[in-house]
């Protein structure tokens, strides 16, 4: 066994990432306190090509040194924006056509094991502060909810770990509907 050179891994330039078909997912980040966490998740936006991201609220944005430190670069190639407020991200996603699922623990949720994407409509995906998660308002707006199974004592995970994990599932089932 031996690990891929760079060369074998073939990633895309900055160019050739802004030029591709992106998956059509966008991850809105609602009042996210850490700076670790916002790199955290523009680097899984770039490893699944994602559309892009919505920093809400008191989201840290970049440019900033903290955000980059985990970030790796891919705040040059992921498209982001900010918007003052998550209710304002979510309607005007809403009213461009998404699907907006907040993930979190809570009554109705869908376990993520058994949610299923369309194919035919972009998703956007509500994930929320670290201590208070998805803002108890926004929930009462968004499409549905979906929520990873947890069997332990914490019943939480990092927002940068739910992101990889959720993403990565619903990747995976976007690949298998091609």
């Amino acid at each position: 066994m031996r690990k891929l050179s760079m060369d074998e891994l073939g990633r895309k330039t900055v160019e050739e990432f802004k030029a591709a078909n992106k998956t059509p997912i966008v991850l809105v980040m609602d009042n996210i306190r850490s700076m670790h966490n916002v790199g955290s998740v523009f680097r899984t936006a770039d490893a699944f090509l994602l559309q892009g991201i919505i920093l809400c609220g008191y989201t840290p944005v970049p440019p900033h040194r903290d955000i980059h430190k985990t970030a790796l670069g891919a705040t040059e190639t992921v498209e982001w924006q900010y918007a003052t407020t998550t209710m304002e991200a979510v309607k005007d996603l809403q009213e461009a056509g998404y699907k907006v699922m907040a993930v979190e623990q809570a009554v109705n949720s869908v376990r993520l094991d058994h949610f299923q994407p369309s194919k035919e409509q972009p998703l956007a995906l509500v994930f929320g502060n670290e201590v208070s998660g998805v803002d108890g308002d926004v929930m009462k707006v968004v499409d549905g909810c979906i929520e990873i199974p947890q069997l332990g004592m914490k019943h939480s995970l990092n927002i940068s770990v739910t992101t990889g994990i959720v993403v990565w599932d619903i990747f995976v089932k976007l690949q298998a509907n091609h």
